[in-house]
Parts: C-alpha cells; structure tokens; sequence
C-alpha cells in the first residue's frame, strides 16, 4: 500500500520554524555575496545593491501565507511515515473496495480490492482516470467542498452489467480545523457490489411473473369450460364429458406446478443444511427404474441400468435422491427418449486429488440440446420448448429441483449435449466413507 503526502513542504512554508531559520540564513548569505560581488565587480552603486539586500531581508523576514495542503498544515508527528503507513494500512484492511483522495480528487491511497472492481488506481493521478462516472465525481467535489457523506448508484456495463453503489465520506484529521474550515482533509470512497442483490431481486420478480402465467393459463382454461357448460353445453352430454375431461387435465397441471412450488420452497429453506444419513445411489437408481417402467413401456422406450459398480453409499436424504433420478430419468423419457432407449450408468470415479467420487449419469440418444440452452437448464421456468413441455405437463421447475437438491448434498450436477447425439445429465456426489449411527443407516437403506 502507497500513500502520497499532498504537501507543499518542499518550499520555507512546509518547514517546521528550525528548518525556516536555516533557509533563511542561506538565502541572506547569497544575497550578501551577491551584494558585495555587484559593487566590487559589476560597478553596482553602493546605495542600490543595499537597498536589494534589505528587500530580500525584508522578504525572508515575513512569514509565507501561501494556502498549504491539510497533510503540510498537521502538526508533524501527525502526518509522519508512520502515520501514513497507518493511514494506507488502514485502507488496506477494509473488506470493500475502497480509496482516499485529496480535495482536488486526486487519489492518495487505495486497497488492492479497487483494481479488480474498477481498474488500477494509480497514486497522485486524478480519480477521473480510474472512474469515469459522473454521479460518483459530482458526489467527490461535493463532500470535498464541505457537504455531507454521500451514496450514489450506477451501473458498469464492461465487460459484464455490474450494480455498484459508492459512498463518499468526508475525513478531518485533529488539529487542522484553522487551516480549512468546514473542509475535509481528505475524501473516503467506499464501493459496494450490489451485483448479487440486483440479480436476486430481478429472479424473485421473474419467479413472480412466471408463476402468476403458468397459473393463469389453466385458470383461464377452467374457467371458460365452465361458461361454456353452464350456458351454450348446459344440455349437451357429450361436450361435457369432453370439457370435463380437460378441466380434469388442467387442475392436475396446476396441483403439479403448486406442489413443485412447495418442494422447490422447502429445498431452499434447508439449503445449507447437509443431510446426515447415508444412502446408496446405486439401489435408489434401481427403485426409480422400476418405478417408471410402466411409463417406458407406454413409450416403447427400453430402460437400461448399467450398474459398474455394486453400491455407491454417499450421504444424503434418500427421498430427496429419489426426487432427484425420478426428475432426470422422466425429463429423458419425455424429450430424448427413441428406440434406442435410455442408459442409467451408476459408476465410481477418481479426481485428480485421488479422491473418490460417485457418478451417476443418464444418458438418452434424442435431439439433443442447443448449446446457448445449457447455461439455463437449471433455472425455473425454463423450457426450451414452452408448447411441447406444456403438452408433456411439465411445469419448468423439475431440473432447478434437481439442482437444489444437488447443491444441498454438496454435489455437482453436470450437462452434456450434442445436437442429433443425446444428452447426459450426470450427478456427481463424494463417496461417503463413515458409517452413520444405525438407526439412522437403516432408516435411509430400503
């Protein structure tokens, strides 16, 4: 950490009465010297070279009224190298990006943070260089000219839209109250990155919006059936049948969506909450299998359990597990299952750390998935395809489940795809190498 000391104390005014004196006799000496060599050497009159002299007299004699900085006008044990070490140190230690500049805006300090928010801040150049914006700079001369602390918004668009907001302090140091009056010693700029709270605040406004449509639609299916039977199909048997049916369908697709909602809220609530028990992916793979089988056989679609290894035990919630394959295993038989049916390969793998870890992947032979699709798979409403996943009666929260529930078992879930080739959703969990208590183990075994 660098801090520059804005002073004038270069020249007589910097310089404490000792220092003065000694500059003072230098000066008088030369001009002495001066003096007597123009009368000796140069045919000076006598009268004018002591009349020069008494003017430089005069003028060593009066005491220098020049405006000083804040930094020169301090007592010096006050603005010594150690208390600007303390100064800059003091900047380095705080958790925000932050910088001291001078009241001419020029920067005196600034932490290693400012370089990774908003560029390099160099030591002595102006704050313009390394902030270009302009509510912040207005905020700067404000506070510098005696106006209270500050807090400013903005928005920087490179490379990436980030949300800042800057606070501006003023700082007086003791003992400097006669030299500048009402007027800060130095300005303090704090930045805060509200890029994470902007973003949270526009899922939640999506997640609103979203919701509210995908419940709006069977709504408005429902009711207009419901018109339509109390008046123009009032007595015909046949329409109501028919009209019942899909009335039917639609109040399912929103228990679906409501109960989605519900799991997706009570996953979130115990986010950070590792589960303790213990269960074996392997046999929850088998259990979903079995249990979507009538679906695959509906669908002429073959699905195959390729167990590599004989048990995978890792710690985890064994229903929300379930929850997990079910999710993955039907998204497969839906979208991406043909007559090559669908693999679930349960395997044991190696990192590069040496550790071991289970791996469970499902595997269709479909379309494929496009790849500016990928990066949002995971988040809620979602679809690729908004009328064939509707048709399906998906409700576009299944995979964001599926990665909560990843996320709270500190797993990874990862996605493959190549167009006209597949895709493989592959869940990778550590392998659990400590025996939990028994009740606990015989309650997440089946």
């Amino acid at each position: 950490m660098r801090f520059r000391e804005q002073s004038d104390a270069a020249d007589l005014a910097g310089l404490d009465l000792p220092g003065r004196l000694v500059v003072a006799r230098r000066v008088l000496i030369a001009a002495a010297g001066a003096a007597a060599g123009g009368v000796m050497i140069g045919g000076l009159d006598p009268l004018v070279a002591l009349a020069g002299f008494a003017l430089v007299t005069g003028a060593a004699a009066l005491p220098d009224r020049r405006r000083r900085s804040p930094l020169a006008a301090l007592p010096r044990e006050a603005h010594s190298p150690t208390q600007d070490d303390r100064l800059g140190h003091l900047v380095a230690a705080l958790p925000e990006p932050a910088l001291l500049v001078d009241r001419r805006a020029r920067v005196l300090a600034a932490n290693s943070r400012v370089e990774a928010t908003i560029g390099p801040a160099r030591i002595g150049e102006p704050l313009t260089f390394t902030l270009r914006v302009p509510e912040v700079l207005e905020a700067v001369r404000a506070v510098a000219g005696g106006a209270s602390a500050r807090r400013v918004e903005f928005q920087a668009r490179i490379p990436v839209d980030r949300w800042y907001e800057a606070h501006v302090a003023p700082v007086r140091f003791s003992g400097t109250e006669a030299v500048a009056p009402g007027l800060p010693d130095v300005v303090l700029v704090l930045l805060r990155d509200l890029t994470q709270q902007r973003r949270l605040e526009q899922m939640r406004a999506d997640f609103v919006a979203n919701a509210s449509h995908e419940l709006r639609t069977p709504l408005a299916s429902l009711s207009g059936f419901i018109e339509t039977i109390q008046g123009p199909a009032r007595n015909d048997a046949a329409a109501r049948e028919r009209f019942l049916a899909i009335m039917a369908e639609q109040a399912k697709r929103m228990s679906r969506l409501i109960d989605d909602l519900l799991s997706l809220s009570r996953i979130e609530l115990n986010l950070h909450i590792r589960p303790d028990t213990r269960v074996d992916l392997v046999h929850v793979a088998r259990e979903v299998i079995d249990a979507l089988a009538p679906l695959a056989l509906d669908r002429g679609i073959e699905l195959r359990l390729n167990e590599q290894a004989a048990s995978l035990p890792v710690q985890g919630d064994r229903d929300e597990m379930i929850r997990v394959f079910e999710n993955l295993i039907e998204n497969a038989l839906k979208y991406g299952g043909t007559e090559r049916g669908i693999d679930v390969v349960c395997a044991e793998t190696a990192r590069e750390d040496g550790s071991r870890e289970a791996v469970v992947s499902v595997i269709d032979y479909g379309l494929g998935i496009a790849p500016e699709h990928l990066p949002r798979l995971t988040e809620r409403f979602y679809r690729v395809d908004v009328p064939r996943s509707r048709e399906q009666g998906g409700t576009g929260l299944g995979l964001a489940i599926v990665k909560h529930i990843v996320n709270r078992h500190r797993g990874r879930l990862s996605i493959a795809s190549e167009a006209g080739k597949g895709t493989i959703f592959a869940v990778r969990m550590d392998l659990s190498q400590v025996l939990p208590p028994a009740k606990k183990q015989a309650e997440s075994m089946p």
